[in-house]
């Protein structure tokens, strides 16, 4: 078994550090403060990531390193770089595999699918951010001196759903509550939604497969559905009427925004929910070694995790 150290302990972080430690590895946690899940295998550990020198001391001797840290989200113009560049040099010195939690804003406004082909061509701020990242990892990688690879995931639902999440805690409480559930657009829009355990999956896939390094993959992903879709997946499941869903006007989220930095970040990427926004995972289902989970069985699990909380 190998050692493994994983940045950030979220939705994503939190889980891929069971899941590794389940299968026997050492797992380095790191977060500012020293938290995470509690078990066998995990050794949690207060550092900042951002300092090269303390993540090259916890990065030596590891096979893989995993960048699943979430800066706030006004932050991330100012977040991001530095711990980009401490993980990278940490990835470097100690031959671990860098393994980068991405999405999809560095591809920006698109029609049709999303491949991992495509461009990044974003012009927003947090869009940018995310493609200097992955291009500053490449070419570090083409020049041999790392071995890196991203893996991109649409909006999450699942298990450990945070409030980021649109079809998360904001949208499964007024609905188990027999609320209206407020929505950013038109809920008949096709979206793609992207299972928090499909995500670990990928993350700890692409850091042992050799045919994932020097590139980018997507999480696989089920065919899009609308959220007016979702939401009635998870009545379904869940025995409660027929949701009742209520879009939330697009002067309310400006004014929001006046007070809410996270809100107000919001607009950059509103056109996610404005149009059709289908992500394509069937190039990276072969080499990751794993299908999509199904949205209904997705959800069946999602609803229990909420009632069980």
């Amino acid at each position: 078994m190998g050692k493994h150290v994983i940045v950030g302990a979220g939705q994503v972080g939190g889980g891929l550090a069971e899941t590794l430690a389940e299968r026997g590895h050492e797992v380095t946690l790191v977060t500012r403060s020293g938290s995470g899940p509690q078990r066998p295998g995990i050794s949690p550990v207060a550092a900042d990531a951002a300092d090269a020198t303390v993540m090259r001391r916890l990065a030596e001797g590891a096979d893989a390193l995993y960048n699943c840290a979430n800066p706030r989200y006004h932050r991330w113009p100012l977040d991001w770089p530095p711990i980009a560049a401490s993980l990278l040099a940490a990835a470097e010195s100690s031959g671990a595999v860098l393994v980068t939690l991405g999405n999809l804003y560095g591809y920006g406004p698109v029609d049709g699918p999303m491949t991992e082909d495509l461009p990044l061509a974003a012009t927003g701020t947090k869009g940018r951010v995310r493609a200097r990242m992955w291009e500053e990892m490449r070419a570090a990688h083409e020049a041999g001196r790392v071995r890196v690879t991203e893996v991109r995931g649409s909006d999450y639902y699942g298990p450990r759903s945070s409030d980021q999440s649109y079809v998360g805690p904001r949208l499964l409480e007024p609905l188990f509550a027999g609320k209206p559930a407020l929505v950013l657009s038109d809920p008949g829009i096709p979206h793609s939604w992207t299972y928090l355990p499909d995500v670990v999956r990928a993350l700890a896939a692409a850091a042992e497969e050799e045919r994932a390094w020097g590139r980018p993959w997507h999480v696989p992903t089920a065919p899009p559905v609308t959220i007016r879709e979702f939401a009635e997946t998870v009545c379904e499941a869940a025995g409660l009427p027929a949701p009742r869903l209520r879009r939330l006007p697009s002067w309310t989220l400006k004014a929001a925004g006046l007070v809410s930095p996270f809100l107000r970040e919001l607009g950059e990427t509103r056109y996610q929910f404005d149009r059709p926004y289908v992500l394509d995972s069937s190039a990276s289902q072969a080499v990751l070694g794993f299908g999509p989970t199904p949205v209904e069985d997705g959800v069946k699990e999602t609803v229990a995790w909420w009632r069980g909380r």
